[in-house]
């Protein structure tokens, strides 16, 4: 009962954390075409973000000595690293086809869960990551640019590397009695990728006024300050914070697929706010990842194999991986993205 009911919440977090992050394309997207850079954007997300939380990081402070690799690698890897490629990677391949890459990151976990961690994975976690990136396909209509840049593919895989290191990051320590406080470990995350996406973004070359001012949204006028508060406060800090504990609760791969409705989300999001029209097959994809988020979270193996435990949904597999972890003292602990 109990491990039902903690999946049911973890899946509800797992859910607003998809929300949050899908509609950060929606509020960053007026501010574009108001005319500020793409990547003064993404500085202005993670740098707001990351001062909004300085209370936490100065609270947590003990992480620096503590836990000083998983704070450079979650900072490096979930926060920089993700929007540095996926910018990357849009500069020389379509959107669509980047985010698609880009959320093959579920498939890589599945794949480090199995080879590197050496645990079995459920057959219902690798059906549901199948369907879900099947569904992407559809929403993000990767056959509108199906022109290949070996360059950019390789800059989108970044992004998916980046991904899944955030969600495998994000479950480290979840079961250890020293486990990091991971809004401590979301909080120097933001401030090290802040200071990395300074250096790439170049801040100090964007026409500030234009945040003053306000960006068309949908043939509405609403102010740029607003617009990037959303982006900071909701799809950034809300964002890391909620999906950070939909791994804890779930598991990274569980959590990786139910993230693949960012994307859904930010396309819906588009079509209500941006009046972004909204075809049958983006439709048809939507429900595709619905059901492969369904699917790789509700199907719990009937017992419990006795070399370890399985990664997939289950509560019972979750509670023994926990105690394993625990055992063995080798777990950290930590947040995404999408752009």
């Amino acid at each position: 009962m109990h491990a039902s009911q903690g999946r049911s919440v973890g899946l509800g977090i797992a859910l607003a954390s998809a929300f949050a992050f899908g509609g950060s394309g929606v509020a960053a997207k007026p501010l574009i075409e108001a005319g500020l850079d793409p990547l003064h954007v993404v500085w202005l997300r993670v740098t707001g973000a990351a001062v909004v939380m300085l209370p936490l990081a100065w609270r947590h402070r003990a992480l620096l000595v503590r836990r000083p690799a998983l704070l450079a690698g979650f900072g490096l890897l979930a926060v920089a690293g993700v929007q540095a490629f996926y910018f990357a990677a849009i500069s020389r391949i379509p959107v669509g086809v980047a985010l698609l890459i880009e959320y093959l990151g579920p498939a890589l976990v599945l794949l480090w869960v199995r080879f590197v961690q050496r645990r079995h994975v459920t057959r219902a976690a690798a059906v549901g990551v199948v369907l879900a990136v099947g569904g992407l396909a559809c929403v993000v209509e990767v056959w509108a640019g199906l022109s290949f840049d070996p360059v950019g593919v390789l800059l989108g895989l970044g992004a998916a590397c980046c991904q899944a290191f955030y969600f495998i990051l994000a479950d480290q320590g979840a079961g250890g009695e020293d486990a990091p406080d991971p809004l401590g470990v979301i909080a120097y995350g933001l401030l090290v990728g802040a200071v990395v996406l300074t250096v790439v973004a170049r801040p100090w070359t964007m026409d500030w006024s234009l945040l003053g001012g306000s960006a068309d949204m949908g043939g509405s006028q609403v102010s740029a300050a607003l617009l990037l508060g959303w982006i900071v406060l909701i799809a950034t800090v809300l964002a890391y914070v909620t999906g950070v504990v939909s791994v804890r609760k779930l598991s990274p791969q569980v959590a990786g697929v139910v993230a693949c409705l960012e994307a859904v989300v930010a396309t819906v999001l588009a079509w209500v706010l941006l009046r972004e029209h909204l075809s049958a097959p983006q439709i048809v994809g939507g429900a595709v990842v619905l059901v492969g988020a369904f699917i790789a979270q509700s199907t719990t193996p009937s017992a419990p194999p006795p070399s370890g435990p399985v990664a997939g949904g289950s509560g019972g597999g979750r509670a023994a991986e926990a105690a394993e972890q625990e055992g063995r003292g080798t777990r950290l602990s930590a947040e995404p993205t999408t752009p």
